[in-house]
């Protein structure tokens, strides 16, 4: 299952070279996981809400073209990995057709100390699986 969402380049989010400062990709990637988990149907307030999260463990990226002010840009994310604790996001950021990044996410459901903890089934989604989306 690929979920996909879009947003537009902001100016402030550009450096001195009028292009998208690099680390500002990586709040768009999170904004494109959190509309993953919602569109999975993953109740990611509700996991806040019993004491546990979603902790981002590694974070592998490919910048492959810039993007400027105001261009509009889609972001894909699917499952790659599923395991009890963690897994594995892919996602990509497009401008029309170019591909600008490819990003690996790796994360880890926590309880309320941040100590990884196995997914409850209320959480433990299909859509978290690749083999199940």
């Amino acid at each position: 299952m690929i979920i996909e969402c879009s947003l537009q380049v902001r100016s402030y989010e550009c450096d001195s070279y009028g292009h998208v400062n690099n680390a500002n990709y990586l709040n768009y990637l999170e904004y494109a996981r959190y509309e993953f988990l919602k569109g999975i149907g993953f109740d990611y307030p509700g996991a806040l809400k019993a004491g546990y999260g979603v902790y981002v463990a590694r974070i592998e990226i490919d910048y492959k073209k810039s993007a400027f002010t105001d261009e509009l840009l889609l972001i894909r994310s699917w499952p790659v990995k599923k395991g009890a604790v963690s897994g594995v996001i892919a996602q990509q950021i497009f401008r029309g057709e170019d591909l600008i990044v490819e990003a690996k996410v790796t994360w880890a459901f926590v309880d309320s100390k941040g100590v990884p903890a196995r997914l409850p089934p209320r959480w433990d989604l299909p859509g978290l699986r690749p083999d199940k989306a």
